[in-house]
């Protein structure tokens, strides 16, 4: 694994549970807004090796009670499986986040009973994907067999976008509540600048603009709920 961040506890990555975060390097998205770009290149150096993070972990049993593992793209790494594993022998539940861009190691995970929650991060309406995803062109049906495979029940999960000022519109957001239909709990994230961020073209939206967006979607999912609201 090629780990360049680690966050020693959260209380908001894991719902439910307290958790440690492990960022991971290298992504097969561009986005343009990426609050995380400093580590998308899978060129980022290595922070921490798996022995120094499971190290940490041993430690922190009975205080940690999961792990998230983000990135970047973690689907990327060749040796996420056997990470996992590991992480699972200490007793720790094990939360993905995921572009949801390689379902078949979405699959094969939870078909291991490896993973215990899956975030995957809807980068906009279907129409708007490449755009969102800072790509010329996109594989819509990957993103969609993921949204499928989870919709199918293998474990708990949500669905989230990252609403962005200069990229979303009302249409996104009307292309994805019946492309999610059925899913259980959707979050709206409001876009926050950051140094990280490549470009300072971007900003969040307003609440009422945030709850609109949530109304459209809202007769498709069972819940939808807002983060990042500061206002």
């Amino acid at each position: 694994m090629k780990i360049c961040g680690l966050q020693k506890t959260t209380l908001l990555d894991f719902p439910g549970h307290v958790a440690a975060t492990v960022f991971t390097a290298g992504c097969n998205f561009r986005c343009p807004w990426c609050q995380n770009s400093e580590i998308i290149s899978p060129d980022t150096e290595a922070d921490y090796t798996d022995e120094e993070i499971l190290s940490f972990l041993k430690k922190r049993r009975g205080i940690l009670e999961g792990v998230c593992i983000t990135g970047g793209e973690p689907t990327l790494q060749p040796d996420l499986k056997d990470f996992i594993k590991s992480v699972k022998d200490m007793g720790f539940l094990v939360k993905l986040d995921t572009n949801g861009y390689r379902p078949d190691v979405l699959e094969d995970l939870c078909k291991e009973n490896l993973l215990d929650y899956a975030a995957v991060d809807i980068k906009a309406g279907p129409g708007n994907y490449a755009a969102a995803a800072g790509l010329t062109d996109v594989f819509m049906e990957r993103v969609e067999r993921s949204v499928r495979f989870l919709l199918s029940g293998p474990i708990p999960f949500e669905f989230r976008t990252t609403a962005v000022k200069g990229i979303h519109t009302m249409k996104d957001f009307e292309e994805i509540g019946p492309w999610i239909k059925g899913c259980p709990q959707y979050f709206i994230q409001n876009f926050k600048e950051a140094d990280a961020v490549p470009t300072d073209e971007f900003s969040g939206f307003s609440k009422q603009e945030l709850e609109a967006f949530a109304d459209c979607v809202r007769p498709f999912v069972g819940s939808v709920a807002l983060r990042g609201i500061d206002f």
